[in-house]
This record gives structure tokens, sequence and C-alpha cells, in this order.
């Protein structure tokens, strides 16, 4: 498990969420700090007329020789006990001076005649440990004794405060969610259009709208798009032009050559102006992408790697029975035909000239395949399989280059102009797709095809 998400708006909502449960928290510690004093002074206050009710019940109403038998009569409020003392209380450790001074401050404030008030108060305990014990001095001799147990302090006055807060909290955090996907959405767009860019170079612009530096970002890609356009169209119309201007003059040569008397020497001109037309044909197709102009239309996958196999088989009758095909019955897929049928007959023309067979198998999308030949969506991916002598690892990457020939590792007779591959790279990218080589354990070169459903 990653404990940092890759994705970028998992990233921006986690931020967000962290930094929201942070403030939270921190006006929650804020909350319960302000209420906890209110609490308390509440509290010190509670004590303090506790005491005087009944200081006021013992000394103003009440001889002093009926004070214990009050006490022992008189109905306590829950929590509150009174003795009377011959010195002043000493089993707690003095209050802070804080709550000494809100209870005297209290008592003070209380409708006792000021000669019975009490000439002397000790506080003892603490809000904190939930117990007080209050010492007043009688007026005539001896103390009485109040010690009062004070409830926990309730943060939360209700039910509904709590609820009110994590709602609140719960809509802040949808609120910033909301946000960090409006604000993530243009960088997914972006993505969008540089796929499809990479795909198509006449992928249509993206729309300049929106707050100023989306608007400006788009703007940027839409020149960088037509800088590239601008480009390609370039090199097609230069491409043309060396082809045009190229195949006339071998036209001509080849007219010339037939002239010539000694046979050998005809025939071997000839050969090399064939090679020369062909390496320029492909070289013309391959500099133009002929793939970029073809519509894309829905194709059976299948039938168009029999029908590959098919024309292999005619070309190289005696290796037909080493040509084989393995995999579901339909497959449909949106694709430019001409295009991916030249892409997959180059790269079974060179197991065929190279191995001595192919062995094509198909691997249909993980979701599987419908019952009219559609997929769900996925990817899917064909392995076609030679039995010759490989490639070196070193190599396979190279061979993917324009104009490379390995004569160590391939057999030469058959030529080629070093272009099959790279030409079927770039087809299968253009879709979406790729083209990958690798090694067999077994011996022989396996070609992994994907290609989007």
């Amino acid at each position: 498990m990653r404990p940092w998400p890759r994705s970028l708006m998992a990233r921006a909502g986690l931020v967000l969420l962290i930094g929201l449960a942070v403030v939270q928290g921190g006006g929650l510690y804020l909350h319960m700090i302000d209420r906890g004093d209110l609490v308390r002074l509440g509290q010190a206050r509670e004590v303090a007329a506790r005491v005087m009710a009944v200081y006021r019940a013992v000394v103003v109403n009440t001889p002093e020789s009926g004070r214990a038998a009050l006490l022992r009569a008189i109905a306590l409020p829950p929590g509150t006990q009174a003795t009377l003392l011959e010195a002043p209380p000493a089993e707690m450790l003095p209050a802070p001076l804080t709550l000494v001074r809100l209870i005297q401050a209290d008592l003070t404030l209380s409708p006792v005649p000021y000669h019975l008030r009490p000439h002397d108060v000790v506080v003892l305990g603490s809000l904190y440990d939930r117990l007080v014990e209050v010492g007043l001095a009688l007026p005539d001799h001896g103390w009485l004794a109040v010690t009062v147990r004070v409830p926990a302090p309730e943060f939360w006055h209700s039910s509904l405060d709590l609820s009110l807060f994590l709602g609140l909290t719960a809509l802040v955090a949808a609120l910033f969610l909301v946000v960090a996907r409006r604000l993530i959405a243009p960088i997914i767009t972006l993505t969008h259009a540089a796929e499809a860019l990479g795909r198509d170079v006449d992928a249509p612009p993206l729309p300049e709208a929106g707050p100023r530096e989306t608007a400006a970002a788009a703007a940027a890609f839409n020149r960088m798009a037509g800088r590239i356009r601008r480009f390609v169209q370039d090199r097609t119309f230069l491409l043309t032009a060396i082809g045009h201007d190229l195949r006339t003059p071998i036209t001509r040569l080849k007219l010339r050559a037939e002239f010539l008397e000694d046979e050998e020497m005809r025939r071997k001109i000839l050969a090399d102006l064939d090679e020369m037309e062909a390496m320029l044909s492909a070289t013309l197709t391959f500099g133009r992408d002929a793939a970029a102009s073809e519509q894309a239309a829905t194709l059976d996958l299948v039938a168009l790697i029999r029908t590959v196999l098919d024309e292999a088989a005619d070309a190289a009758p005696d290796i037909a029975e080493r040509l084989t095909y393995a995999g579901p019955e339909r497959l449909l897929l949106a694709a430019r035909p001409l295009a991916l049928k030249r892409a997959l007959g180059n790269l079974i023309a060179n197991a065929v000239k190279y191995g001595d067979g192919a062995a094509v198998r198909l691997r249909p999308p993980e979701g599987g395949i419908a019952a009219g030949g559609m997929a769900a969506g996925g990817m899917a991916v064909i392995e076609i399989e030679d039995r010759g002598p490989g490639v070196a690892d070193t190599d396979i990457e190279r061979i993917f280059q324009p104009f490379q020939r390995l004569e160590a590792s391939r057999n030469r007779e058959t030529g080629g102009s070093g272009l099959g591959l790279p030409i079927a790279r770039n087809i299968l990218r253009a879709h979406g797709g790729d083209v990958t080589l690798a090694n067999r354990p077994t011996g022989g070169l396996r070609a992994t095809v994907s290609l989007p459903v």
C-alpha cells in the first residue's frame, strides 16, 4: 500500500481534508477551552450558592444550640455535605487562588446581614478534582464545613451541538472536494487532448474558455499543436516532392537499361533500380504516415488477422501449415483498416521471412467479448511468434529505429529496407496501442501487439 496517493485529485483532496481536520480540531480545542472556563465559572458560583444557602440556614434562622440537629435534618442538594467543626478544615489541599476569589466574591454578594457574615473563609480542593470544601467561620465560635461534589463539565451542551459541528465539517469537506475536482478538471482535459494529438495530428483544438490560467494553458497547447501540425505538413510536402522528383529519373534509368546489350549488366542495373524504387516507396510511406489520413471504421480483428495469414500463405505456400491462428472467432473494434492491415502484415511478414512461420494468438480484453463480438473495453493483445534465431536483447529496441537491419542475428538474403517495424509501431501507436519484441525461452521471437477495444 502506498502512503501517498498517485492521483493529483486524491492528493489535493487528502491535503484539503487534512487541513480541514486540523483547522476543525483547533477550533474544537478552542471551543472546549472557552466552554470549560464558562462551565467552571458557573460551577464556582453554584458551589458558592450552595455554601451560602447552608450557612444562611444554620446561622441566620437557627440558634446555636439547634445547629447540629438542623444539619442532621436538613435536606441538602445531591453531592453536598455539611458539618460543624471546632477548627477550620484542613484535610485537602488549598484551592487555586482563582477559585478562592470567585467563591469569596459570590459569598460577598449573598443576602446575609453584615454582622452575621463569616469573618474568615477557607477554600480547599479544586474544580478539576471535582471536589471542593469550603470552611466558614461562624459569628460566635466554631466552623461550618460544606463539601460540594462538582459534576464533570459538559463541553457539548446537547447532542445537537455535536451534530451541527459534524454536519458543517462534512459540508466544508464536500465543498473542498468539489473545488478540487474543478481545479483538476482542466489537467484531465489537457491530458486527453495530448493523447488525441498523439494519435491524430489534426485533432480538434482545446476550447480556450474558463479561468484565466486555464484559458492561457489551452491557448499555449493549441499553439503547440499548430506548430506540430505545420511541421508534419512541411515534412509530408518535402517527402512528396522528393518522391516525385526521384521517380522520374529512376524510370528513365530503367528505360535506358533496357537498351544495354550486356544481359548480366542489364539485370543487375534493373535489380538495383527496383530496390531503389522499393526503398523510396517505403520511405515515403513512413514519412507521410498514411494511417493518419484514413478514416477509422468498425472492423473484425479476427477476420483481418486471418486475411493477412492467408495472403502470407499464398506468397509462401511451402510454409502455409506453419501459419496458424488461435483465439476467439470474432472481435470488433474501431480502427483504420488499411493501416492496421499493413502493420500486422509487416509483423507477420518478418516472422515468415526470418522465423520460418508465424503463430498468431489473440487474447481478448479482460472484460470478455459479448455475443455480437463487441468488447466492453480494455486492451486486446496479439502475440506473433516465430521459430527464428531471435534478436540480441541489446538490439530489440534498436530495430524499431528507421533503416536498422541486424545482419548478425537475422538472415540477410531476404533483403528489406529496415522500415517494416518502425512503420508498424507508428501505426499501432497512432491507434493508441503499441508493439514490443521479446525472445522466447524456447527460441524465436515474440511480437506482442496491444490495441484498445
